[in-house]
């Protein structure tokens, strides 16, 4: 296994664009999109190759980001850049909305910081389903955008600016210390024109995603990451997995399919060497 594979599993990336050993786990993407039960996530776990950096498909599949850094064997801090905190502890247990909590079960994770939520969820009331007590602790940090916010909001701890972020982000560059990371990228956090995704875009630039790489490759151990978000048509396996799917999911215009993979091309070929290379 090299150093980093990428994992089709909705055909969310053209095989033949991608630098690097494609595995086809494709008859698993429409059980695991998401949400999927804890026996099924294990036995995908067990049949599943991976490598220090992974390439795969949709957002609805981040949850899986909580299995590759399973095989992480030190301590470490980790970075999302993502437009959801991911941070939801209803159930089910294994989704894409809360993935979150299942690294902050791993002992080696020492934090997790997330990085552009740009929507509604770290904020009243929906706040109230995300893991305030591990905000509370310190091992999980969420930084939402507050832009046009009332001044108490952007009160909030960890809430960023425009203005600010960069700053914001420098510092807890500067905290990290030589501390090992492993990052990873939903390209929902991207603003709409520089990503094509399942999700609502955020606001971050890809030079701005470029810059914060560049600042984590100069401070701190990159051992590990991944990139998700791309979009693909969702296909289920399950009635009740589906239903909770749409019922979640935001209503978006369908996207152009021609344009989409050349727009999420351009964002891999511009962050994947930056990530982990």
């Amino acid at each position: 296994m090299g150093k980093a594979i990428h994992l089709n599993l909705d055909n969310a990336w053209p095989p033949e664009a991608i630098p690097f050993e494609t595995r086809d786990v494709s008859p698993w993407g429409p059980r695991l999109r998401f949400s999927a039960p804890a026996g099924l996530i294990e036995e995908f776990y067990r049949e599943a190759a991976t490598a220090p950096f992974v390439l795969y498909g949709s957002g609805d599949f981040h949850h899986l980001t909580a299995l590759w850094v399973r095989r992480v064997a030190e301590p470490f801090v980790l970075v999302s850049f993502d437009n959801h905190p991911d941070w939801d502890v209803r159930p089910p247990r294994w989704s894409c909305g809360g993935w979150v909590n299942r690294a902050l079960e791993l002992p080696h994770v020492k934090k997790i910081s997330v990085w552009g939520c740009g929507n509604f969820e770290c904020w009243w009331p929906r706040k109230l389903f995300g893991n305030r007590r591990a905000e509370r602790e310190g091992r999980l940090e969420v930084h939402p955008w507050a832009d046009g916010r009332v001044p108490s909001d952007q009160d909030r701890r960890g809430a960023i600016l425009r203005g600010n972020w960069r700053e914001r982000f420098e510092r807890f560059v500067e905290a990290l210390a030589g501390s090992d990371v492993y990052v990873t990228i939903d390209l929902d956090c991207l603003r709409a024109g520089e990503a094509v995704t399942n999700w609502e875009n955020g606001r971050f630039t890809l030079e701005d995603i470029a810059w914060a790489l560049t600042q984590l490759r100069a401070n701190a151990g990159m051992i590990g990451g991944d990139i998700c978000g791309a979009f693909s048509p969702p296909v289920y396996a399950r009635l009740k997995q589906r239903f909770v799917a749409e019922l979640d999911h935001p209503k978006l215009p369908p996207p152009d399919l021609d344009a989409a993979p050349q727009i999420n091309l351009r964002a891999f070929e511009k962050l994947w060497p930056l990530l982990a290379e």
